[in-house]
């Protein structure tokens, strides 16, 4: 036997509540030196935190496509290793690999099925890519934006995003550079965040939304008004957004992490007047859910691969180390802590 270590759900932060670093704990339990057929032990380099996880930690995670992570249990998110022993056909040692429900722990043994292989020459070896830019945030922005964004080249459209400095708003931006808008204004909550979006990641301009008025910031840098919004965040803000909105537009609705720690459905409902401006402008805002494009995938990887390649897509990571730290990493991505994805290094 193995000795390794593991996180496990301590306690719940409750529907209405905010999460805290000691909901999570970090216990040693023995792994199995044996594997089975079909069967891989793997070493953990890089776990991902991410908004959606807020959801799990509740009894009832409110959706029908996540399921909620039970107290006492190992909890699993996207994960990156390497292969350190094989029984599966398709993978051998020393092959790097990548899951949506990896465990958040040092060394496992997993099903070798539901593991996919990943190529460091994608990333340039940043293999902690394959868990944002390159990985499922990537994929949110670019499929996001394609099937929900309507975007036409030459339109001279403009494009807000809201939560642009985290995981898929980072990336959100630029993809919408890249897809045609002629203008993409950023919302965030610090000057760090805005000047980085501006000097770093290709927005035209940037709001910080905890300084002056958001809709007259909004009114001044968008003076032809708003085509697309990539909602991350929900609330006060998108209400801002929402209000300033051109006939025909279109929300990418991707995240509400504003409203994460409410004990609301998903997506949560609008203020009437809010409900009336959509209603009234013919404006779209449909749920949209990654998982529903899973043919689009490899396609929507070799595109972002490429643009990073071609230095069209910058990416930005924040790195905390440690698996004993995945709580903190946890609590600080859900208050903005992070500038765009945030990982924790597991191992070399």
């Amino acid at each position: 036997m193995m000795r390794v270590h593991r996180i496990i759900l301590n306690s719940r932060p409750g529907k209405n509540g905010n999460p805290v670093a000691e909901n999570f704990r970090m216990e040693e339990i023995n792994l199995p030196d044996k594997l089975y057929e079909g069967q891989v032990k793997v070493r953990t380099l890089y776990l991902s935190v991410d908004p959606y996880m807020r959801c799990r930690m509740n009894e009832d995670t409110g959706t029908d496509y996540i399921k909620p992570w039970q107290l006492s249990e190992v909890v699993d998110g996207g994960g990156v290793g390497i292969i350190e022993e094989s029984q599966y056909a398709n993978l051998a040692k020393g092959d790097f690999v990548t899951s949506f429900y990896w465990p958040w722990q040092t060394k496992v043994i997993l099903e070798g099925k539901i593991l996919e292989k990943v190529d460091p020459q994608f990333v340039d070896g940043h293999l902690s890519y394959f868990l944002g830019a390159i990985g499922m945030p990537g994929l949110t922005s670019l499929i996001g934006i394609k099937e929900k964004g309507h975007i036409t080249v030459g339109s001279n459209q403009t494009m807000v995003v809201s939560g642009a400095a985290g995981a898929c708003g980072s990336l959100a931006g630029q993809i919408g550079h890249l897809e045609g808008c002629s203008r993409v204004v950023g919302i965030c909550g610090t000057d760090e965040k805005c000047s980085i979006l501006v000097s770093e990641l290709g927005f035209d301009a940037a709001i910080n939304y905890k300084k002056g008025n958001v809709a007259d910031q909004l009114h001044e840098l968008c003076p032809s008004g708003i085509d697309v919004y990539f909602d991350n965040v929900g609330g006060d803000i998108s209400d801002t957004v929402i209000r300033q909105m051109n006939q025909n537009s279109h929300i990418i609705l991707c995240g509400q992490i504003s409203q994460y720690n409410k004990d609301v459905p998903y997506p949560p409902p609008l203020l009437p007047e809010v409900e009336s401006v959509l209603k009234t402008r013919n404006i779209t805002r449909e749920r949209f859910m990654v998982l529903n494009y899973k043919d689009k995938f490899e396609s929507g990887i070799l595109q972002l691969s490429q643009w990073f390649k071609e230095g069209k897509l910058k990416i930005r990571e924040t790195v905390i180390s440690g698996l004993e730290n995945m709580g903190v990493a946890f609590q600080s991505m859900m208050t903005g802590g992070n500038i765009g994805k945030q990982i924790v290094h597991i191992s070399e």
